[in-house]
């Protein structure tokens, strides 16, 4: 359920729309995870690491898709849940943890992820995700 209209867009509708969004991450579907973005939407990805604090950033919804379908098919989520969501105007956190399974290593660990969201017409324009795996 993407949000019509214009301008700001409430609580409920953003929170509707994140959980939209992690529902599709969970199920591996990406064309709806790709649909809640917005064509320019910017899409960063920050690990653990000092080194390299940004490990992931592009900018336009064809930019990441590629990166979007290795992640979704190399890291499966499971126990999926969120642990807390702010919503503030358009912009919005999310702490959430999910057991993620590399297909690659076999590995499942419990990871701890905030995501930075920010909202406009309906869709994520800008979107940083932050994880550390326990």
């Amino acid at each position: 359920m993407l949000l019509e209209g214009n301008g700001m867009t409430n609580r409920l509708e953003i929170d509707r729309l994140l959980r939209e969004l992690y529902a599709a991450r969970v199920r591996g579907d990406l064309e709806a995870v790709c649909r809640i973005f917005t064509n320019d939407a910017k899409f960063q990805i920050a690990g653990p690491s000092h080194t390299t604090p940004v490990a992931v950033s592009s900018v336009g919804v064809d930019q990441f898709r590629p990166l979007l379908a290795v992640m979704i098919k190399t890291f499966k989520l499971s126990e999926h849940a969120i642990l807390a969501m702010i919503i503030d105007g358009n912009n919005a956190a999310v702490h959430w943890r999910a057991k993620v399974h590399s297909t690659i290593t076999g590995q499942r660990l419990l990871t701890e992820l905030v995501d930075i969201v920010e909202i406009r017409d309906g869709h994520i324009a800008s979107y940083i995700e932050f994880f550390a795996p326990r």
